[in-house]
This record gives structure tokens, C-alpha cells and sequence, in this order.
């Protein structure tokens, strides 16, 4: 049982990056449409630009909630790395409850906001902005899942992993 959800969870994560390649992969192909039409043909198109912002929000969000691990986000190494296993679990689960309160407290409010912005749409594709800012939804409850399981791993004694900065790396 165990090793099936683990064959579903690693397949899930690969098809999370390869949805993540395919937006930057289109990405850069809208920013090289942008600069062939403007310095070559002397013809600049907006859409180019508007797609490559919309992209990069959706990227950026994306991989945040689905694709980087807990090991690869940005934290203070120097005071984590420094202590032992009880104080990492520690430290985790207090950034997770403040994590989780945070988001879950300002719910409503984005949740309303984000179906407010149905009333308004991009400039050249006409995009509705309660379907660009979705993913922010998105965002937050794979966030809340993340720490939720993070606090109840470390409250059940098991602390995050190590930190090891001879292995430091952009995550790629």
C-alpha cells in the first residue's frame, strides 16, 4: 500500500514538473515572439508580454506548491543548521502552526477577492483576472496540506532533515 501511494506521489511530482517546464518552455518561446515582431518587423504585440507575466505568476506559484520540496525553500541555515534534530523540530513546527494560522485566517478575504476579480480582464487576451489570480488559491491550500504534514511529522519525533551546506545548491 505504502509503496503504490509512493509510486503515485513520485509520478504525480513528475507530471507537476513537466506542467511547470511546459509554462516556461512557452514563456520563452511568447518573449522570443515579443523581440522577433518588435526588432525585426518592427511590429510590437502586447499579447507576447501579457503571456510571459501571466506565466511567470503561474510558474512561480506552480512550483511553490507542487514542485519544491520542503528541503529546497529558503530558510535561515545559519540558526537551523546550527542546532540539533529536537530544536529543528521545534522550530518546525512553530513556523508550521504560524504558517498555517496565517493562510488559513486570511482565506475568506483572498478567496473573496480572487472571485471579486471576475469582473475584470486583461488587456490583450481578455483573461479573466478570477482565472489568473486561481492559482493562488491553489498556492495556499497545497501550502497549508505541506505544513500540516511537516508539523505532524515532527510532532511524531521525526525531524526535518539535516541541513548540509557542503550540498547546498539552486535545487536544480
Amino acid at each position: 500500500m505504502t509503496s503504490s501511494l509512493q509510486a503515485i506521489g513520485s509520478w504525480l511530482a513528475r507530471r507537476a514538473e513537466n506542467v511547470a517546464a511546459a509554462m516556461l518552455g512557452a514563456m520563452f518561446l511568447a518573449f522570443l515572439l515579443q523581440i522577433v515582431f518588435r526588432y525585426v518587423f518592427g511590429l510590437p504585440i502586447g499579447w507576447t508580454h501579457e503571456i510571459s507575466v501571466v506565466l511567470w505568476i503561474w510558474l512561480v506559484l506552480w512550483g511553490a506548491s507542487f514542485v519544491i520540496t520542503e528541503r529546497e525553500e529558503i530558510r535561515f541555515d545559519i540558526i537551523y543548521g546550527a542546532v540539533g534534530p529536537g530544536a529543528r523540530r521545534v522550530m518546525c513546527i512553530i513556523t508550521a502552526v504560524a504558517l498555517i494560522a496565517l493562510y488559513l485566517i486570511s482565506f475568506p478575504a483572498v478567496l473573496d477577492y480572487v472571485t471579486f476579480m471576475k469582473v475584470e480582464k486583461t488587456g490583450y487576451l481578455k483573461i479573466r483576472f478570477d482565472w489568473l489570480f486561481s492559482i493562488y488559491i491553489l498556492f495556499v491550500i497545497a501550502t497549508v496540506i505541506r505544513y500540516i504534514w511537516l508539523a505532524w511529522q515532527a510532532m511524531r519525533g521525526v525531524a526535518p532533515v539535516d541541513f548540509d551546506p557542503t550540498k547546498a545548491s539552486s535545487g536544480v
